[in-house]
C-alpha cells in the first residue's frame, strides 16, 4: 500500500509541480505556470520566472524529497535475477536515497557557507526536491543462497527541483537533471555500500551545480 502510495504523489509531483509542457522545449518558451526555459544552463534544463532575483537568499530550507523508481524497475529486476525485489526492499532504498539526499546537500551547502534552516524567513530559498527514474543496476537485497552482482555502473536518476520564496510559497525556478553514475571499465561487485557510494556522487554533483549557480549570483551583485 505504502508504495502505490508513493507511486501516485510521484505521478502528482511531477504531472503538476514538475511538468514541462512537451512543445515548450525552446529557450524562451513559457511553462504552465509562466516559467521561461533558460538557453543556458548548468542543468538539463532550467525555467524561471522573468526577472526573478535570487541575490536576496543567503539561507536554504530544504524539503524531504520524493524518491520514485524507473517505471517497470522492480518487474524487470525480479525478471532478470533469482533474487526478488520486494516492496520493503524498494522503501528501504528510496528511505535511503532521500537521508543520502538531505545529508549531501545540507554538507555541499554549508561547506559553500550557505546556512541550511528549517523556519521560513525573507532570505531563505525554499528547495522542493524529486528523485524520479531511479534505476539501481544491482540491487543489494537479502537473498536465499550466495550470490554476487557485478555491473560497470550502479544505475542512474533523474533530479527535479523547485526552487520557491520560503515565505510567500511562490515559484521562482526549477530545474531538471538527469545523472549516470559512473561508468567503469571493468565490471565492479555491486553492494549496498558501493550503491550507496555512487548515490552520494550523484547527489554531490547536483549539489555542486547549485552552489556554483548561487556563487554566480553572488559575483554578478558583488
Amino acid at each position: 500500500m505504502r508504495n502505490a502510495v508513493t507511486a501516485a504523489l510521484s505521478c502528482l509531483m511531477v504531472g503538476g509541480w514538475f511538468a514541462l509542457p512537451a512543445h515548450a522545449q525552446e529557450a524562451g518558451a513559457e511553462s504552465f505556470d509562466g516559467l521561461e526555459l533558460l538557453e543556458k544552463s548548468r542543468a538539463d534544463q532550467v525555467w524561471v520566472v522573468p526577472e526573478a532575483d535570487f541575490s536576496d537568499y543567503e539561507r536554504f530550507m530544504i524539503a524531504e524529497p520524493l524518491v520514485a523508481f524507473a517505471k517497470d524497475w522492480q518487474r524487470k529486476m525480479n525478471q532478470q535475477s533469482t533474487t526478488r525485489v520486494r516492496p520493503a526492499d524498494m522503501e528501504r532504498m528510496q528511505a535511503g536515497m532521500a537521508e543520502i539526499f538531505m545529508e549531501v546537500f545540507t554538507e555541499e551547502l554549508e561547506k559553500a557557507g550557505y546556512a541550511v534552516v528549517e523556519e521560513p524567513a525573507d532570505d531563505v530559498l525554499w528547495l522542493r526536491p524529486a528523485i524520479v527514474d531511479l534505476w539501481v543496476s544491482a540491487p543489494d537485497v537479502a537473498s536465499t543462497g550466495r550470490s554476487r552482482t557485478y555491473v560497470t555502473s550502479a544505475g542512474s536518476a533523474r533530479l527535479y527541483l523547485e526552487f520557491r520564496d520560503s515565505v510567500t510559497g511562490d515559484i521562482l525556478a526549477r530545474a531538471v537533471d538527469f545523472k549516470r553514475a559512473r561508468e567503469r571499465s571493468q565490471f565492479q561487485w555491486a553492494t549496498s555500500v558501493s550503491n550507496r557510494k555512487e548515490a552520494r556522487d550523484i547527489i554531490r554533483r547536483w549539489a555542486t551545480m547549485l552552489v556554483e549557480a548561487m556563487d554566480e549570483v553572488r559575483s554578478r551583485e558583488g
